[in-house]
């Protein structure tokens, strides 16, 4: 018998398939909460706390939905699935500081008032982009679990969480609008270059996998002569 060479796991994937790694995950995405919860106790978020609160956990959101577009390119140019087994875990932390960013809304612009905010939101274009990404997000933070996936079969799930890029274009057109005003388009140019590179790339993928697929296709279909 031929004994079959075993390849030996690199330390990376390694520490990505740890039990704690999904732990260490959650902590870390925890960490900006945390930091502004210990700004706001100790009055340590500059002059005007609440608007500070509401730009950074606008901020975060951003930075977590480029984050987790940016694990299943990662995984196949790695060649490392392990990545993927966190990318729910992230989405899902891109619609808690969602919902932590309409709450500071909520509360220091309109002071929890429903009937204001339902007419800002209707009066705003950058308010009813930012509320119509929410909502978005909101089926599909809602079917991150695994029974979600049974209940809906694998191609819906995959369908319905196809979203994400609406929900990054409405995400990116959010902060640019609201930008706009103070002629500061810097932030907005970096995560609409990366979002825009994510995206870029999986319509790469996309068209790469109808080429090839096309050419296999015509080739298995029977012509009429074969056929008689």
């Amino acid at each position: 018998m031929v004994a079959r060479a075993i390849p030996s796991r690199s330390p990376v994937a390694g520490a990505l398939l740890h039990p704690g790694a999904k732990p260490l995950l959650f902590v870390l995405a925890l960490l900006p909460f945390a930091w502004l919860m210990y700004g706001a106790i100790t009055n340590n978020l500059g002059a005007n706390p609440a608007e500070y609160l509401s730009r950074a956990t606008g901020d975060w959101t951003l930075r977590f939905l480029c984050i987790t577009l940016a694990a299943t390119p990662l995984r196949v140019i790695t060649g490392m699935p392990a990545i993927a087994r966190f990318r729910r875990m992230l989405g899902l932390f891109v619609y808690f500081y969602a919902v932590l960013h309409f709450l500071a809304y909520s509360w220091f612009d309109m002071g929890f008032d429903l009937s204001e905010i339902t007419k800002d939101i209707a009066k705003r274009p950058f308010i009813l982009v930012g509320f119509s990404g929410l909502l978005l997000l909101t089926p599909l933070a809602a079917t991150s679990f695994n029974r979600a996936v049974k209940a809906l079969g694998a191609a819906r799930w995959q369908a319905l969480h196809k979203a994400v890029y609406a929900i990054a274009a409405l995400a990116v057109l959010h902060f640019f609008w609201m930008r706009a005003a103070k002629h500061n388009f810097a932030e907005v140019a970096v995560y609409a270059a990366i979002l825009a590179t994510l995206l870029g790339w999986r319509l790469a993928q996309y068209l790469k996998k109808r080429r090839f697929q096309a050419p296999l296709g015509m080739s298995a279909a029977p012509s009429r002569h074969s056929a008689r």
